[in-house]
């Protein structure tokens, strides 16, 4: 932690940037402190190299926990005012959900033209998830470390605050969306009609030039393939590198805190003005989430056939 004399400033940095990592290490590893493993153990890593050495299966703790308490959060929040709305004039956190709610629906109106009773909620679940996710960056980077320090008695701790400067997390909303993606491209089109999506555009002959499609076809499933997969891929990479960079930044400000008074000073004027920036940031990238999820719904369920 930041209050740790032997840590330097790569480690201090190095430090926060790890995940809580449960996972598998198998019989024989040698740990951290030179015990050795007699048996396959699912134990929490206490370096770097043991979190990398649990392999794929690991469970990052900080992420899952974290971004279920804010999920329970937003729900906890949005029921509540459901179960008191009136119609009158709005006030307080009801006058706030319903701007949000209003402001979402409609976004998703100008981009969705379909029949869809889940794409506007999942719109708003999505926003308001990705933005309370983000929010957790404008908690100052040794605060929550330091209390799960205090609570667990090891001063080392690893303990990430920001769900979604984790590419699992990121690249799991993203692939979440592009699965549905999948399913209602098929439910709408048919499987035939998805296959046909992804081999006959852009390109196709006509009926007098059938041979042609011979070529075009390879080509068309190769191209629509790789657009396809990219998706889910951007989406998911553009929402961590610009939340992972911006909790860097903190970092490295933080770190001027330990240099001296001066250099404190000029820390806390530097943090104060990232964090006013910042709160453009995690909003612009939650509502970029929300637009690019809707935008996706919609090419699924359109059909290129009826243009």
């Amino acid at each position: 932690m930041a209050s740790s004399e032997a840590l330097t400033s790569t480690d201090y940095i190095q430090h926060h940037l790890q995940n809580m990592t449960y996972g598998k290490l198998p019989a024989g590893y040698i740990r951290y402190d030179g015990s050795v493993v007699e048996q396959d153990t699912w134990t929490m890593a206490h370096t770097s190299q043991e979190a990398k050495d649990m392999g794929f299966m690991a469970v990052h703790v900080d992420t899952i926990g974290w971004s279920i308490f804010v999920g329970l959060i937003f729900a906890f929040l949005f029921q509540r005012v459901a179960k008191k709305a009136h119609t009158g004039v709005p006030r307080g956190v009801q006058s706030f959900v319903e701007l949000i709610t209003s402001f979402v629906q409609n976004t998703v109106s100008e981009l969705f033209h379909f029949n869809s009773r889940i794409v506007a909620p999942m719109a708003l679940t999505v926003f308001c998830w990705v933005f309370l996710m983000n929010l957790m960056d404008l908690v100052p980077v040794d605060w929550l470390p330091q209390a799960a320090a205090i609570v667990s008695g090891d001063p080392h701790i690893y303990f990430k605050v920001v769900p979604t400067t984790d590419p699992n997390a990121t690249m799991g909303m993203a692939f979440t969306v592009f699965a549905m993606m999948i399913f209602f491209s098929c439910r709408e089109k048919g499987v035939i009609g998805f296959i046909k999506e992804l081999t006959c555009h852009p390109f196709f002959a006509p009926k007098s030039k059938w041979y042609l499609n011979i070529v075009l076809i390879p080509i068309n499933a190769v191209l629509e393939t790789i657009a396809l997969v990219a998706k889910p891929i951007s989406l998911g990479l553009r929402l961590f590198g610009n939340m992972y960079a911006g909790e860097v930044i903190f970092i490295l400000i933080a770190i001027l805190f330990s240099v001296g008074l001066i250099f404190g000073l000029l820390g806390g004027v530097l943090q104060w003005a990232w964090a006013v920036f910042h709160i453009l940031v995690i909003t612009l990238q939650a509502f970029i989430f929300m637009v690019l999820t809707t935008v996706y719904m919609a090419m699924a369920f359109d059909s290129l056939d009826e243009h």
